[in-house]
């Protein structure tokens, strides 16, 4: 506790910049991930996604799924699940407000090679028959075109500080990627 307020503390004066929202051409792109039995204890995952509108981060979550995932692969498939949740709910929010008119399909970035495929695959598999269902709702997804789920190198996952405690470099990059900057005194 001490560590988050000293954090709070000493992160008064940052803040999050946005770029101008053309409504014809919003940009409105997904980063998933999780890392696999993070919790030493209990050896579930955290699965943590952030969704950015024209740069700035508009949704994120950092959550600890629900069940021991089996493999990475499964932990990134169920973080790709939660993500792809909350673009239906972005896509619907945004349109309703007149913001969003882009691109139909929202790629959702991921790290792990397998779970993408898995998420394009709809083909049964015995390897992920034990998956619950729920997580299969990417599936449905991508066929419909409504997401996308392009690979992007660990390197330059902005979901990252999501999901562990990140070295100070990389959480530099990451609060840079995320435009936290920090505002001037008026």
């Amino acid at each position: 506790m001490k560590h988050v307020l000293s954090y709070l503390r000493g992160t008064l004066d940052v803040g999050i910049t946005y770029g101008s929202v053309n409504a014809k051409a919003a940009n409105l792109i997904g980063y998933s991930d999780a890392d696999w039995g993070g919790d030493v204890e209990t050896r579930k995952s955290t699965g943590g996604y952030v969704f950015t509108l024209n740069g700035g981060p508009i949704s994120w979550s950092s959550k600890r799924q629900s069940t021991v995932a089996l493999s990475s692969t499964e932990a990134e498939y169920m973080a790709m699940t939660q993500a792809a949740k909350e673009a239906a709910w972005l896509r619907l929010l945004l349109t309703n407000l007149g913001i969003y008119k882009g691109q139909e399909t929202i790629p959702i970035h991921v790290d792990n090679r397998s779970a993408i495929a898995m998420g394009i695959n709809p083909e049964f598999h015995q390897r992920t028959k034990h998956i619950d269902i729920q997580y299969h709702y990417v599936r449905q997804e991508i066929e419909a075109k409504r997401i996308s789920t392009p690979y992007i190198e660990t390197s330059r996952m902005l979901a990252d500080g999501l999901t562990k405690p990140l070295a100070p470099p990389k959480f530099a990059i990451f609060t840079t990627e995320l435009h936290l900057t920090k505002i001037e005194d008026a």
